[in-house]
C-alpha cells in the first residue's frame, strides 16, 4: 500500500526483498542523507543549509504530510515525523520516509486508541500519555521539526539554561517575551528572511499546542508558511513545561531515557511482539503495549 503513495515529498518505495529471515525495503536513493544529519551531525559533516533551503525543506515536509492526511486515496498517520525520517535528495528536496509505525485511517473512528510508539521529544502529549491518535499527532511532530529547522538545534538536546527542558520550552518563553528572533540559528548570521523565520517559528508553536483541537491541519500550515493566510496569535503558557510540580516526573523519566540511550545501541524484541525498545545514540524509539 505504501508503494502506492507517490508524491514529490514522500520517499518512493520501489519494492521489497525477502531472503530467509532477512527483510529489506528498497527506496529511491537520497544523495544528501537526512535532515537530522544535515542539521545535527558533527560540523565537518554538516550541510550548509541557507535560509531559502530551510524554507523549502519545511514547506516540503508540510506538503508531504498534507498529501498523507488529506489528499491521498490512502490516508495515513505517520506517527514518527522527526528530522532523521526526512530525507534529502540531490536538490535538497525533503522526502518523508520510514512508514514502519504508520497507521492507516479508520474512517469509522474519530481517533485510534493504540499502543504508544514514537520518538521522545516529538510525540504529541495526548498520544504519549493516553494513546489518543489522530492526524494532529503528526502536526505536533511537524511543529517540533519546524522549530529545529529554525534554530538548527535538536529539541531534546538543547538547553540554553538548566531550567529549560528542551528547545520547545525555550521557544515558548521567547514567544512570551516577544523575542523569537533569538531562536534563529546563529550559523545563518544575518543572511535570512526575518519575516519568514518569525512566521515559521510561530507556525511551529501553533502546531505544538498542547490541545490537538487548537492545532491547524497540514493544509492550513502550508497556507501559513507560504504567507497566504495569517498565523493566529495564541498565548502559550510556558509554565506547563517549567513548573516542576507538574512536569518534574516527565523530566526525570526523559533524563533517564537519554542517559540510557547515550550508553547503548540495542534492539530488543519480546517473544510476544508487544514490546519494542530501540536505544540509539541519536534518538530513542519506545513501543509498548
Amino acid at each position: 500500500m505504501i508503494s502506492g503513495l507517490q508524491h514529490l515529498n514522500v520517499v518512493r518505495l520501489y519494492g521489497c526483498c525477502v531472503e530467509g529471515t532477512q527483510l529489506s525495503l528498497v527506496y529511491e536513493f537520497m544523495e544528501n542523507n537526512s535532515l537530522g544529519h544535515a542539521l545535527f551531525s558533527p560540523t565537518e559533516s554538516q550541510l550548509k543549509l541557507d535560509w531559502p533551503t530551510r524554507q523549502k525543506i519545511c514547506l516540503g515536509i508540510a506538503k508531504g504530510l498534507t498529501f498523507l492526511h488529506e489528499e491521498s486515496s490512502l490516508k495515513v498517520v505517520h506517527r514518527d515525523i522527526k528530522t532523521t525520517n526526512v530525507l534529502l535528495d540531490s536538490d535538497l528536496n525533503a522526502k518523508i520516509s520510514d512508514f514502519g509505525l504508520a497507521k492507516f485511517d479508520e474512517e469509522e473512528n474519530t481517533h485510534i486508541s493504540t499502543r504508544i510508539a514514537g520518538t521522545i521529544g516529538y510525540m504529541a502529549p495526548e498520544y504519549a500519555l493516553w494513546g489518543y491518535l489522530t492526524y494532529k499527532a503528526d502536526v505536533y511532530s511537524f511543529g517540533i521539526v519546524a522549530l529545529e529547522i529554525v534554530a538548527g538545534q535538536n529539541n531534546t538536546r538543547y538547553r540554553p539554561e538548566e531550567n529549560y527542558v528542551c528547545l520547545q520550552d525555550w521557544a515558548l518563553v521567547l514567544q512570551q517575551k516577544g523575542n523569537l528572533m533569538e531562536l534563529v540559528d546563529t550559523r545563518l548570521g544575518t543572511e535570512f528572511n526575518e519575516e519568514e523565520a518569525i512566521r515559521m517559528a510561530k507556525v511551529a508553536l501553533l502546531c505544538t499546542n498542547s490541545s490537538p483541537a487548537l492545532r491547524p491541519t497540514m493544509s492550513e500550515v502550508v497556507n501559513m508558511l507560504e504567507g497566504r493566510t495569517l498565523v493566529p496569535e495564541l498565548i502559550l503558557d510556558p509554565s506547563i513545561f517549567s513548573d516542576e510540580s507538574r512536569f518534574g516526573a516527565v523530566k526525570d523519566q526523559f533524563n533517564r531515557m537519554q542517559s540510557r540511550s547515550s550508553k547503548t545501541t540495542t534492539i530488543t524484541q519480546s517473544s510476544d511482539s508487544t514490546s519494542t525498545v530501540w536505544l540509539g545514540s541519536s534518538s530513542t524509539l519506545v513501543e509498548h503495549q
